[in-house]
C-alpha cells in the first residue's frame, strides 16, 4: 500500500496530545471539523488528516490549515487510515476523530487531561446529536437512542474517542472491522472508560430515513463482525437496551412511539446487514 505525505507536518516540539482524523471523501465537512478546534490547539497538539481513497478535495482542504499534517492513501479504508495516522503522530494521549464531528479545543484538552490520570484508558466528551430540522421519525429515533444504556453509560465512540498510552498498547493494528469505535468501546471495561460530562461533541444526524438506515446498517455489520471475531465484549447488551426502552415507556408512555421507531429501524438495519454485502454505508445527507 502506497501512501504520500504532503504539506506542513503537525509536529509541535512539545505536543501534549495527538489527533488522528481518517477522512474519505470529506471535503464538505473536514474544514468545519478542523476549524472548530485547531486554531486554539495548534501550539500543543499533533493533528493529522488521513485522506483515504479520496477523489475530491479532502486533502487540499485539510492542507490549507497551516500546521495540519496530511497523509494520502490510495485505498479507501478507515482501518488503514487509522494505522497510517498512528504512524504519523507520536504524542499521547491520542484522540481519533471522524471528519464530520464538531468538537472544541477545550473538550479535546479535557479528554487528554483525564487520560493522563492513573486509571482511565479511554475517554470522550458526551455526545450531542444534532436533530434540528430533521423529520419526526429521525428525531424520534435519536430521542430513544439517547436514552439507552449504550449511549448513557460510558460511551466513548460514535465518532470520537481518546486513549491513553497504556490504552493504545492494549491492541496492535486496528482490526479489519467496520466499526472501530465499537471495537474500542468493547476493548475497555466500565471502570476503564470515562465520559467527560462538562464537554460535548456534536454529531450531525441523518436528514433522511434512507441515510439513517445506511448508518444503522453499517452499525449492524460492525456488530456482527465483532461478534464473530472473538473479541471480548464490554458494555450494554441488546437485551438490556430493549429492557431499558420498555421500562422507560412504562414510566412515561409518551416515549413509546420513539421506542417503536428505534426498534423498527434497528430490526430493518439488521435485516439489510444480513442480506446485502458489506459496503461503505454512511450518511451522505449531511455532507
Amino acid at each position: 500500500m502506497q501512501s504520500e505525505s504532503r504539506g506542513t507536518q503537525a509536529a509541535p516540539v512539545r505536543a501534549r496530545l495527538s489527533v488522528v482524523i481518517p477522512a474519505h471523501q470529506e471535503e464538505g465537512v473536514v474544514g468545519r471539523c478542523l476549524d472548530a478546534f485547531w486554531p486554539d490547539l495548534r501550539d500543543e497538539a499533533q493533528v493529522v488528516v488521513v485522506a483515504n481513497g479520496c477523489t475530491d478535495r479532502t486533502a487540499e482542504v485539510a492542507r490549507a490549515r497551516a500546521g495540519v499534517g496530511v497523509v494520502e492513501l490510495a485505498e479507501g479504508s478507515k482501518r488503514l487510515a487509522l494505522d497510517a495516522g498512528d504512524l504519523a503522530v507520536a504524542a499521547y494521549p491520542r484522540i481519533y476523530l471522524d471528519a464530520d464531528v464538531v468538537v472544541t479545543a477545550a473538550a479535546l484538552r479535557a479528554v487528554a487531561d483525564v487520560l493522563r490520570g492513573p486509571g482511565p484508558r479511554a475517554a470522550a466528551p458526551r455526545v450531542h446529536f444534532v436533530v434540528d430540522g430533521r423529520p419526526w421519525l429521525i428525531r424520534a429515533f435519536y430521542a430513544a437512542y439517547s436514552s439507552i444504556p449504550y449511549t448513557t453509560q460510558g460511551l466513548v465512540g460514535l465518532g470520537l474517542y481518546g486513549v491513553s498510552a497504556d490504552g493504545r498498547a492494549r491492541f496492535g493494528s486496528f482490526p479489519d472491522v467496520t466499526s472501530d469505535d465499537l471495537f474500542v468501546q468493547r476493548t475497555f471495561g466500565d471502570d476503564e472508560r470515562v465520559v467527560v460530562e462538562d464537554h460535548r461533541f456534536q454529531v450531525e444526524t441523518p436528514r433522511t430515513m434512507r441515510s439513517l438506515l445506511a448508518v444503522r446498517t453499517r452499525t449492524a455489520q460492525g456488530n456482527s463482525e465483532l461478534a464473530g471475531s472473538g473479541e471480548k465484549a464490554h458494555g450494554p447488551s441488546t437485551g438490556r437496551t430493549v429492557g431499558a426502552l420498555a421500562r422507560r415507556a412504562l414510566r412515561d408512555p409518551s416515549t413509546l412511539p420513539a421506542a417503536v421507531v428505534y426498534t423498527v429501524v434497528v430490526l430493518l438495519a439488521r435485516l439489510r446487514a444480513r442480506t446485502t454485502p458489506a459496503s461503505w454505508h454512511r450518511d451522505d445527507s449531511t455532507r
